[in-house]
């Protein structure tokens, strides 16, 4: 995926004009795990209605697998067949009698037969870890919060896209919710090595799962990389109105108080062995 000069107006021409995407330049490796991160009005989810053609560009090119998307002649369903798109709150989206007829709604669009639509139904169910048996005919307005949003992920997966991007996945659910969601974002990113694109303004979701990240403040990207490189921007981050992951703060604050121990760090456990062998080396417990 390679986006070029990448610029967006909502309302051109108008008083009303909101320039929401400013010469975006960025290429997405093919099976990486991107953490796109900004605070709300930042541009991240007018971005990624670009990526399957939701949204077209004021200017610039998009490239998905080296087809130019705004080419004419382009077949947008085949597209958003690649790229899978799960809003924010996509429960909301939910709209069929059962569990399986939700599910089954994109692919029966697809000219496939009754056997392999529900092949697909079962499958993306057992990839977001649903019962198929337990709840297929079940009403996904009788399901809690988690699996409401599990139900939406797995329509999206029916389709079979190459890509899948998540708008904040775990927006308005509970501690135990989220990391249910994100523990299978995860695990179906190992498993199906499918492009995923993580959107979200949690430092610690991303330092988690991420392998590249993204971060867009005022309709621009102001910086990317590696999470451990990106978090050593922490004044850049402040002030775009994020911060950095929790165990990283504590590093910078044991680092002013004289602690010699190193703040690139964003896994709890390495951060534990950093900081005992910091204290040891201070004589310190």
């Amino acid at each position: 995926m390679k986006i070029e000069k990448l610029c967006y107006t909502y309302q051109p021409g108008t008083p009303n004009a909101i320039e929401a995407l400013k010469n975006i330049n960025l290429e997405i490796e093919k099976g990486s795990f991107i953490g796109l991160i900004g605070h709300t009005g930042s541009g991240k989810s007018t971005f990624i209605q670009h990526l399957n053609g939701l949204l077209k560009p004021n200017s610039g090119k998009i490239y998905i697998d080296g087809i130019d998307i705004s080419e004419k002649g382009v077949k947008m369903k085949e597209i958003r067949k690649r790229v899978g798109l799960v809003f924010q709150y996509p429960e909301h989206q939910l709209f069929e009698e059962t569990v399986f007829k939700d599910i089954a709604f994109g692919p029966s669009n697809l000219e496939l037969s009754e056997e392999e639509v529900k092949r697909r139904v079962k499958k993306a169910m057992i990839m977001v870890g649903l019962s198929y048996a337990d709840l297929k005919d079940k009403s996904p307005f009788e399901l809690s919060g988690g699996q409401k949003r599990r139900v939406a992920i797995a329509g999206v997966l029916a389709m079979g896209p190459e890509y899948l991007i998540l708008d904040e996945p775990t927006a308005g659910l509970d501690p135990l919710g989220r990391n249910e969601i994100l523990a299978r974002i995860k695990k179906l990113h190992k498993r199906l090595h499918i492009t995923t694109i993580l959107v979200t303004h949690s430092m610690d979701e991303v330092a988690r799962l991420a392998d590249y990240l993204v971060v867009m403040n005022d309709g621009e990207i102001i910086l990317q990389g590696e999470p451990r490189d990106v978090f050593q921007h922490k004044e850049i981050l402040e002030k775009a109105g994020l911060g950095i992951p929790t165990v990283t703060k504590l590093l910078h604050r044991l680092k002013e108080e004289g602690l010699d121990v190193s703040t690139d760090i964003i896994d709890v456990h390495e951060a534990k062995d950093a900081i005992k062998l910091a204290l040891e080396k201070r004589g310190g417990v």
